[in-house]
């Protein structure tokens, strides 16, 4: 068993045979011969167990374990109490202590508890390390943008993530609607339960049912055995289903009872199953013509569409892609344990004015097979395109046609094509507005202040100045 023991009292014979005894079953024991030098040494170390007797001169092993609980949640404490002193550990227990041991007690007893209490701490900090890398992960991070329409779904993904209510996310394939259900679900209470995902266009009308509900055995030919659904897997935590749209009607009817009743039936079965999920759905289709065509059920539809969350399409956020560009090559040179490339200054031009039919999802193959097939240093426009390069259009981009840019550093060339986007973004929405200043920040979701200092910065000249 690993893990790091600080032993703490003021009898030094009892230091040195704990100290001793643990070090024999592979702990690393330090010691500590009074509750202040304990405290010194807890802001300075890195423990999973403190061991203290309970009276002590000075500090005693309730101040050591307040304190030391203070400085890390995730410390366990055992005390050593004497004779008649268990209410004083039972108040500790109350405070935080894992366990206690009465003296006098025997090795057998002490090499007992503290396996079990430092396996429990070992676990607790795993799971808390696991938890934080998961949030990491799938959290806001891998999410790029910084679009008016994406600063809208942080806004919202913050102000519903804390809460049950169900979410219908949109947008066309490789968007990133399942980062946006990652994001809801880490960044909510549930987080420590599972979050399940379930694409529904991947299965058989036959098989959705069960793989959602589960079933009985014999339900059906091939069923030998009781099986778990989603739902079920899902219970305390979060169910993404994702293209709800290519469900089957009989299953939407089944699907709806299940969030209004928060219960279910396995397919075969006739005990209903109580859960407490918290229900995410995605599609890329027009389920407003679904329900008019009667492919899709209407009460499910709303009731799926508590809050609705819209991802646009790559082109409509030019100004996300040079972000998008930077994130995914370092991405992929850490992934393929490769040098990582910029893009020329073309390249990049040409990024931002290609069309991206198929959005996020095909920018980041592109990047990920120019970064390990580019002969040179940069990735070139042949590069991503396959010597086809995608003409740049003033209309289609708002950035210079020159091609100057194409010797400057990728940081360069990245600058210029936000600085250059930015100034056309916020030409057209003047335009639009007349010169109000008001309005055409509001539109854009800017403060006017904000909104002012951008055209200081990009020399934007006002209708009345």
């Amino acid at each position: 068993m690993t893990g790091r023991i600080l032993v703490v009292d003021d009898e030094k014979a009892m230091v040195l045979a704990l100290k001793g005894l643990l070090s024999k079953e592979g702990y690393q024991v330090e010691t500590a011969g009074s509750g202040e030098e304990a405290l010194r040494r807890l802001e300075t170390g890195n423990f999973h167990l403190v061991i203290t007797d309970l009276s002590m001169d000075g500090v005693g092993g309730m101040q050591v374990l307040e304190r030391g609980r203070a400085i890390d949640p995730d410390l366990a404490v055992i005390m050593i109490t004497a004779y008649g002193s268990e209410k004083i550990a039972v108040q500790a227990m109350k405070l935080g202590a894992s366990d206690y041991l009465p003296k006098p007690f025997d090795n057998d007893e002490l090499r007992v508890v503290v396996q079990r209490v430092m396996e429990t701490a070992l676990l607790r900090r795993d799971h808390r390390r696991l938890l934080a890398q998961v949030q990491s992960d799938f959290g806001f991070d891998q999410i790029i943008g910084r679009s008016p329409a994406m600063r809208r779904i942080f806004e919202t993904v913050d102000r519903i993530a804390d809460t049950d209510v169900t979410v219908l996310i949109r947008g066309e394939s490789g968007t990133g609607k399942e980062l946006v259900a990652n994001a809801l679900h880490y960044r909510s209470p549930r987080r420590a339960k599972p979050m399940i995902k379930m694409n529904c266009a991947a299965l058989s009308r036959e098989l959705v049912e069960s793989e959602l509900f589960g079933h009985e055995r014999g339900a059906f030919t091939g069923a030998i055995a009781r099986r778990e659904g989603k739902f079920e897997a899902a219970d305390g935590g979060t169910l993404f289903l994702d293209e709800v749209g290519d469900m089957p009607l009989e299953t939407q009817a089944k699907l709806l009872r299940a969030i209004q009743e928060k219960e279910f039936e396995r397919v075969g079965g006739n005990q209903a199953i109580k859960v407490d999920v918290r229900l995410i759905a995605a599609t890329n289709q027009d389920l407003e013509a679904g329900v008019g065509a009667g492919r899709f059920r209407e009460d499910l539809y709303y009731r799926l569409r508590v809050v609705e969350v819209v991802i646009p399409p790559l082109h409509e956020r030019r100004e996300d892609i040079p972000l998008l560009v930077e994130h995914f090559l370092k991405e992929a040179a850490k992934r393929f344990s490769r040098e990582t490339k910029a893009l020329t200054g073309e390249a990049l031009r040409a990024c931002v004015s290609h069309q991206w039919k198929g959005n996020v999802r095909e920018l980041r193959s592109a990047l990920e097979q120019a970064l390990l097939l580019a002969p040179g240093a940069e990735i070139t426009p042949s590069d991503l395109f396959g010597g086809a390069n995608p003409p740049v259009s003033t209309q289609d981009s708002g950035l210079p046609t020159t091609h100057t840019e194409s010797t400057q550093s990728f940081r360069d060339a990245k600058d210029r094509v936000v600085e250059a986007f930015e100034r056309d973004f916020l030409q057209q929405a003047l335009r639009r507005h007349g010169g109000n200043i008001t309005k055409a920040a509001e539109e854009v979701g800017m403060y006017r202040q904000n909104f002012q200092q951008k055209m200081r910065e990009l020399g934007i000249k006002s209708s009345d100045e």
